[in-house]
């Protein structure tokens, strides 16, 4: 039943949510609620649509003197759907990308995927062993172009994703590692490098994964504390200390140092190793610790890199070493060089060895101490001698240190820069060949069977030549991202865009990554691919504990988004975070965001249907919005996204919420100061909290456009 009430009355509430401009009536009725779930898809459609993602193409933005803004999307795997990791890099990025958008700069944010080299290839072959199959079942092209097939597929996954978070990044302009244009340029870069004299081949010790089936470099490899033991094997009158005694079938000397007063008689002297029939020299190195175990080690260098180090300093002939002495294959298994031993897993083996050593085996002790492990599928990797392709990386670093000397690239992070400068100042020859299949295949021809000499070309040099089947570390390709992307995309890209603004990611993979984009970015163009490195730390659960699968505190994004909003997620990563730091959400964190984005809803609806007969200016309520946007832009300026998403929070809810429209309610604040000092917050507050300000933009001023194209309060 509807009830009956005199016109009069019916009038005054009209009057009350009507706005007259220039002859126009407006009326507000805005829902009681912000219903996120309807609404954020259908303003990701009207942004892509409005065409405000895509900025000019380069020629256009050099031709008008107009500052540019870049960042370089880091290539999520395409392998898997996007995690909270993910949620954190694409909420900084895309914060701020609308800021400065809205500054009214040329503000490119390219995104793309990452082919993600052996990570790809493991997760495809779980899926392959659910099929009770396996990576042997198939030929190198059918096995490739069953992963390219899975990749499409996941890859397109992730953009949905990034969208449904809200990224505004230039979609038109999207790159994948193994696009061709980017395959054939990276081929370029390698053969470029092999023509300076900075690629070279060697038979080396490295980083081995017998799971995987492919060699790491150094950073690649995870180090876990693991508690062991500590092995006291007695070789005739001398005793040594190692964790490994299935490899002393391997050994080729004993080391002591050669200030140890203990051993010093026995320098030069042989010893019979047990188990064989051999005899090994004791020898000097000042590399052993006195300290540890017996201050005796055992010599085997192909299975252990410090080993292999000592042999090269004690000028015996490695590939001979590596030829009769190496005792474990790529199966990670004992080879024909372990005698009766040969077909045992390292394991098997360790424990039969143990066992046969009888009264050899002077003492077994438990042992703490750091193991290499592979960082895909944590077994422990095995160091094996290989004929790998290398980087000479040194003088690569040195231009990467002095960009960090000349400010030219700023690390935002405390303690990070120097972390850098370590890699940088420590750093090896890096090894680039994998074993793997999915990935860019090496440039790299041999006449028949003869692997010594080879020739680096794009195309098969003539008949008899035979194609190298490694492929590129997959960080190779990823390094030169930043230059690669702009330079193969829309004309003028690359001069109007490079060098990049921010890089943001992860701190994990500042030496993975970073380190490698500023080292490859330099040589290729000789400038530093970007201004600024901004690394967000972990998202850790509520409690500070590392999310993990195992302990069930792992939030998915996705999931939340769709009970509490995007906004809410995105607030609630970024809320009083500081670069290079760990944070902590929880869907406790979340759902207060949540409640954020329903008070900006319930003020905006407040302000559009408030009614004041005071016409007064109040001069204190311009004065501190002219602080809320100084301070605001200022913390955005300096990056720092943390404290300007906390400050522009409390200044929404405690100073305009909680006092100013008291104060308006009381009738000391105009409704045109109002609603003028709402749009302005809406602004300030777009950047972060994108959905919600959009919707009530267009429920308030749709006449000025859309708010991600509107302009930055000055």
């Amino acid at each position: 039943m509807h009830e009956v009430v005199p016109p009069e009355m019916a009038l005054a509430y009209f009057q009350s949510i009507l706005e007259v401009d220039e002859g126009y009536f407006y009326l507000y009725l805005m829902q009681k609620q912000f219903d996120f779930n309807q609404t954020e898809p259908e303003l990701i459609k009207l942004w892509e649509e409005s065409g405000a993602f895509t900025p000019p193409d380069g020629k256009e933005i050099s031709a008008s003197g107009k500052k540019p803004f870049t960042i370089i999307m880091p290539p999520p795997n395409a392998n898997d759907p996007l995690h909270v990791g993910h949620t954190m890099f694409v909420t900084v990025e895309d914060i701020l990308i609308r800021y400065h958008r809205m500054l009214g700069e040329a503000t490119l944010w390219l995104p793309g995927t990452d082919h993600a080299g052996i990570e790809t290839q493991f997760v495809f072959e779980k899926k392959l062993a659910k099929e009770e199959k396996s990576r042997f079942d198939f030929d190198r092209e059918t096995l490739y172009q069953m992963i390219w097939d899975y990749v499409q597929v996941n890859s397109d996954l992730s953009v949905t994703q990034m969208k449904r978070l809200g990224a505004s990044a230039d979609w038109s302009r999207f790159k994948f590692t193994l696009d061709k244009d980017i395959v054939d340029e990276v081929i370029k870069t390698f053969i470029k490098l092999h023509e300076d004299g900075l690629v070279y081949k060697s038979e080396r010790l490295v980083n081995y994964c017998t799971r995987c089936g492919t060699a790491y470099s150094d950073l690649e490899v995870e180090h876990e504390e693991r508690e062991d033991k500590l092995y006291f094997i007695k070789y005739d009158e001398i005793t040594v200390a190692t964790t490994r005694p299935e490899t002393l079938l391997g050994d080729v000397a004993v080391a002591v140092h050669p200030n140890d007063s203990r051993y010093k008689h026995l320098i030069g002297k042989a010893v019979h190793l047990p188990l064989t029939d051999r005899e090994i020299v004791i020898i000097a190195d000042s590399s052993v610790d006195l300290e540890f175990g017996t201050g005796a080690v055992k010599i085997t260098p192909a299975h252990d890199q410090n080993d292999w180090e000592t042999a090269e300093r004690a000028g015996m002939n490695l590939h001979e070493t590596v030829v009769n002495h190496q005792v474990i294959d790529t199966t990670g298994k004992m080879n024909k060089n372990a005698g009766e031993y040969s077909g045992m897993s390292v394991a098997a083996a360790r424990e039969k060895i143990v066992n046969d050593l009888g009264e050899a085996l002077v003492e077994v002790k438990p042992y703490t101490h750091s193991v290499g492990t592979c960082y895909r599928c944590h077994r422990v990797i095995e160091p094996l001698p290989m004929s790998q392709f290398f980087i000479k990386t040194k003088p690569l670093a040195e231009k990467a240190l002095e960009a960090l000397d000349n400010n030219e690239t700023i690390i935002l992070g405390a303690g990070r820069e120097k972390i850098l400068r370590h890699w940088l100042t420590n750093i090896r020859d890096w090894n680039i060949s994998r074993q793997i299949v999915w990935g860019i295949r090496m440039p790299i021809w041999y006449m028949g069977e003869d692997r010594n000499n080879f020739v680096v070309s794009v195309e098969k040099p003539g008949e008899g030549y035979v194609q190298e089947t490694d492929t590129f570390d997959t960080w190779f390709s990823s390094g030169q991202w930043p230059v690669l992307t702009l330079k193969l995309n829309k004309p003028g890209d690359f001069e109007a865009y490079y060098p990049t603004s921010v890089m943001e990611t992860a701190y994990e993979i500042l030496p993975f990554w970073v380190m490698r984009m500023m080292m490859l970015g330099i040589y290729m163009t000789g400038k530093s691919p970007f201004k600024y490195v901004y690394l967000h730390g972990l998202v850790r659960d509520e409690k500070g504990q590392k999310m993990s699968k195992s302990k069930g505190n792992v939030i998915n994004p996705l999931e939340l988004t769709a009970k509490y909003g995007t906004d809410a997620l995105r607030f609630a990563l970024v809320m009083s975070t500081v670069a290079g730091q760990d944070s902590n959400t929880g869907e406790d964190k979340i759902r207060g965001m949540r409640n954020f984005a329903n008070k900006i809803w319930n003020a905006a609806r407040f302000v559009s249907e408030f009614e004041s007969e005071n016409v007064k200016e109040n001069v204190e309520f311009d004065k501190h919005l002219r602080e809320v946007v100084d301070e605001t832009t200022k913390h955005l300026d300096a990056l720092r996204i943390g404290l300007a998403a906390e400050y522009i929070y409390n200044e929404f809810w405690h100073w305009f919420c909680d006092s100013e429209i008291e104060l308006a309610k009381k009738g000391e604040i105009s409704k045109v100061q109002l609603k003028d000092g709402l749009k302005t917050l809406l602004k300030l507050l777009h950047p972060f909290a994108p959905f919600v300000t959009e919707a009530v933009w267009q429920e308030l001023y749709s006449t000025e456009g859309l708010l991600i194209s509107a302009t930055w309060p000055k």
